[in-house]
C-alpha cells in the first residue's frame, strides 16, 4: 500500500471489511469487545494480536483504519488517532518528557500550543527554549546534547513562516533528540516530512482531513516503537482517543482529500497573487508568492503554497470593516473547511498572547488569515475585492 500514490491511498489504505465485504468502511460503534473464553480474555489482556482489541480506548476497528490510512499515507510505520489535534500535540510531547528534560521549539506557534510548552510543560518541571524558526543557527545554538525534542509547526499559524524540516532534522539528530512536527498547514497531501527528516508528525484532523467541519479529531504518526511503546500507553490511561464514529468521518474525509485541497492550494495562490499589491493591503502573505522569504523552501519542502494565506488591513478597525462586508467568506476560527473562513488572530486564535509577543511573532492588529475553500475562485475574488473596495 506505501508504494501507491497518496491519492490511492487515501481512497483504499487500512481497509477492514467484515464478514458482509461491504464497500464503505463500516462503523464498530462499540465500546467494549466479546471474548469467546474467559481463558480468550485472559490471553487478549496478556498480548492483543495485530487485529484484536479489548477497549475502545485502546483500540477499534474503524479508529484503526484511520490510523493505518494516515500512516499509509504519511509514510509512517504507525499512528495514534486522539480526540482533537491538541490532544496530539499535546500526547505526542507529553507521553515522551519528564521533568528535567529539555526542548527547542520554534516560537511562532499557535496560541494552544505555547500554553502545552509555556504552561503545562513549564508546570511539570520540562525546560523549554524558543528560537526563530526560520534561523537555523538560532536552532543550533539553542539545541544542546541533553536535548530530547525539537518541536515546530512546518508552516506557522497565522504568519506562514516555513521551516526547514531537514536543516532542523540533522541539527536535532546530531545529538540524538527526537523532531516531532505539526503539520496542519502543509496537509498529508503536500506533506513530505518523514522522508525529509521528521521522527513524529502529528495532524489536527479536524481541519482538511475532516474538511467539512463536522468534528474534532488528531493523530500522532511514527514508528511503531514510539507510537506503541510510548504515544499508546499514555493515551489510553489519560483518555485522549479519538471516538469510532469521529474516525468513521475522518476515514470518509480522506477519500476527497486529495481533490480538496489541491483545488483549496490552486484558489489560494490565484488569489494571494490578485491581492498583491492592492491599495488597501500593507502586505500579502503566502508562501507561493515570489515576495515570500521563504518561497523556496515551500516549493521544495511541499510543492505548493497551501491552502491559507494572510493580509494585513493595516489597523483592526479597517480589518474589521473588510471582514464585516464579505458575503461568502465566513468569519471563524477554523481552518482547512470546504468553506472559506477568515480569522481576525489578534482578537481570538491569539488574542490571549501579550501584545508583544504578538508583534515579535507578526499577529498585528491588522491581520487577517484566511482558509481557501471550495467555492468557485472568481466568486472569492469579487468577495475580497469588493470587500477590500
Amino acid at each position: 500500500m506505501k508504494k501507491l500514490n497518496k491519492r490511492t491511498i487515501a481512497v483504499h489504505g487500512g481497509a477492514r471489511r467484515s464478514q458482509y465485504n461491504e464497500v464503505s468502511e463500516a462503523i464498530f460503534l462499540t465500546q467494549g469487545f466479546v471474548y469467546p473464553t474467559a481463558e480468550d480474555a485472559e490471553a487478549r489482556f496478556l498480548q492483543a494480536g495485530p487485529d484484536e482489541f479489548i477497549y475502545a480506548r485502546y483500540g477499534n476497528p474503524t479508529v484503526a483504519m484511520f490510523e493505518d490510512r494516515m500512516a499509509a499515507m504519511e509514510g509512517s510505520e504507525d499512528g495514534f488517532a486522539t480526540a482533537s489535534g491538541m490532544a496530539a500535540v499535546n500526547g505526542a510531547l507529553t507521553a515522551m518528557l519528564k521533568a528535567g528534560d529539555h526542548v527547542v521549539s520554534s516560537r511562532a506557534l499557535f496560541g494552544s500550543c505555547l500554553y502545552i510548552l509555556e504552561e503545562v510543560l513549564a508546570r511539570f518541571g520540562v525546560e523549554v527554549s524558543f528560537v526563530d524558526g526560520t534561523d537555523l543557527a538560532q536552532w543550533e545554538a539553542a539545541i544542546r546534547p541533553d536535548t530530547k525534542a525539537v518541536f515546530f509547526e512546518s508552516v506557522s499559524n497565522p504568519t506562514l513562516q516555513v521551516i526547514d524540516i531537514t536543516g532542523v532534522s540533522k541539527l536535532a539528530h546530531a545529538v540524538g533528540a527526537t523532531v516531532i512536527v505539526d503539520n496542519v498547514f502543509a496537509t498529508p497531501v503536500f506533506s513530505r516530512a518523514i522522508a525529509q527528516g521528521a521522527d513524529v508528525v502529528v495532524y489536527s484532523a479536524t481541519k482538511h482531513i475532516d474538511g467539512q467541519g463536522r468534528a474534532l479529531g488528531g493523530v500522532i504518526l511514527g514508528t511503531r516503537e514510539f507510537i506503541r511503546g510510548t504515544v499508546e500507553p499514555y493515551m489510553k490511561h489519560t483518555g485522549g482517543s479519538m471516538s469510532p464514529f469521529t474516525a468513521w468521518m475522518m476515514v470518509k474525509g480522506l477519500e476527497t482529500i486529495d481533490l480538496r485541497v489541491r483545488t483549496q492550494a490552486f484558489s489560494a495562490q490565484l488569489l494571494a497573487e490578485r491581492l498583491q499589491g492592492h491599495k488597501a493591503l500593507k502586505n500579502v502573505i503566502y508562501p507561493g508568492l515570489d515576495t515570500h522569504p521563504q518561497q523556496a523552501l515551500a516549493t521544495a519542502q511541499m510543492g505548493a503554497g497551501g491552502t491559507v494565506l494572510s493580509f494585513d488591513c493595516g489597523t483592526q478597525e479597517a480589518a474589521f470593516k473588510v471582514l464585516n462586508a464579505l458575503n461568502i467568506v465566513l468569519i471563524s476560527n477554523n481552518l482547512g473547511d470546504a468553506k472559506s473562513i477568515a480569522t481576525h488572530p489578534a482578537t481570538t486564535t491569539h488574542q490571549r498572547l501579550p501584545d508583544d509577543q504578538k508583534e515579535m511573532l507578526g499577529i498585528t492588529p491588522g491581520l487577517v488569515r484566511l482558509s481557501v475553500g471550495l467555492e468557485d475562485v472568481e466568486d472569492l475574488t469579487a468577495d475580497l475585492l469588493g470587500a477590500l473596495g
